[in-house]
């Protein structure tokens, strides 16, 4: 393996000048740090970065916590967050907390005790409601979850869960649906957002509200449809706030062997590879998610370099993406 001393030999330089240029720090001569590229290429030369580590105290990676890699949302948001921190550089070590406080405080003792460079992090709703509790000294952005961060530097990066919530229950709304149930997911600040936002919407044109929190899973999704559709008075419309209670949802009407969107309406968040090749499409809320993990990324390596810059939330917007699954009541009963 090639070591420093022989790189700065073939280069002509002391170790000193080929440890600034590695380090892209300034005073180095153009022509002596052309010398040292060119060494560094033809010798292959990589940097140990364990010993890095050791001497700037700062590893060179990041972590990246989310609360169900299951969920398509976070599987794109990771990716792009990747992305953009290899390009950068970085490493990114991947944790998944099941939304479990105590597996999520786990990982954030290991990020901790690693010395992480930064942490990319969606919070269980226990520690959303008090982020300063965080036992870390990296610094930190927070995905997809409203935080209460007393005191705490925290830059935020979500959409406006309230909006979207609001804009997809009108919509239901509007294509004369009167009985919709909103199925919640408990275990984030988000199913709180879209539920004040689903409330909203039905108390401005005096509609019943039905909803329910249950753990954001198929599981979940599936009993609450299924139990709600066999009732005496079931809903004409089912609104859920992610893809995993939807794909419940829709296991429940198969089972059941109603017609969407003729005997029940759907809408939902999150566009997937799966809600694409449904028949009819299910209207949702497209969420950025690009977009997100790579604000995400930008903002905690900006963060890294300047840990004195204000804080920043960067709140997003859902786009409403229509289909043949909330289609309007009135069409329905006149083709039928």
């Amino acid at each position: 393996m090639t070591s420093i001393k022989e790189v700065a030999e073939a280069a002509g330089v002391s170790t000193a000048t080929v440890s600034r240029v590695l380090s892209n720090k300034p005073h180095v001569r153009p022509e002596l740090r052309e010398k040292v590229l060119e060494a560094v290429e033809n010798l292959g030369y990589r940097p140990n970065l364990v010993a890095r580590t050791l001497r700037s105290q700062r590893s060179n990676a990041i972590g990246l916590i989310v609360s169900d890699i299951r969920n398509p949302y976070f599987t794109a948001i990771s990716r792009a967050v990747e992305d953009i921190a290899y390009d950068q550089g970085y490493q990114v070590i991947f944790c998944n907390s099941d939304e479990d406080p105590d597996k999520e405080a786990s990982y954030l003792r290991l990020m901790r005790d690693q010395n992480i460079a930064g942490i990319i992090f969606s919070p269980t709703r226990k520690v959303s409601e008090n982020i300063a509790s965080v036992s870390v000294h990296s610094p930190m952005v927070i995905v997809d979850r409203t935080v209460q961060a007393n005191g705490f530097e925290v830059d935020v990066v979500r959409i406006d869960n309230v909006d979207a919530g609001y804009r997809l229950t009108k919509h239901l709304i509007n294509n004369g649906y009167c009985r919709i149930m909103g199925l919640f997911g408990e275990a984030s600040t988000t199913g709180r957002e879209r539920r004040a936002g689903f409330e909203k919407a039905l108390q401005e044109s005096d509609l019943p509200i039905a909803g329910s929190y249950m753990p954001p899973r198929i599981e979940s999704g599936y009993a609450a449809a299924k139990a709600v559709l066999v009732s005496e008075n079931p809903p004409d419309a089912i609104l859920t706030t992610n893809s995993l209670l939807m794909a419940g949802v829709l296991q429940a009407i198969r089972e059941l062997n109603l017609q969407i969107p003729e005997q029940v309406g759907l809408a939902g968040f999150d566009r997937t590879t799966w809600t694409d090749l449904m028949q009819p499409p299910i209207t949702l809320i497209e969420q950025p998610t690009t977009e997100i993990g790579r604000c995400a990324a930008e903002l905690l390596l900006q963060r890294i370099e300047d840990p004195q810059r204000p804080t920043r939330e960067i709140i997003l917007q859902g786009k409403l993406v229509i289909g043949g699954s909330s289609a309007p009541r009135g069409r329905m009963q006149a083709l039928s």
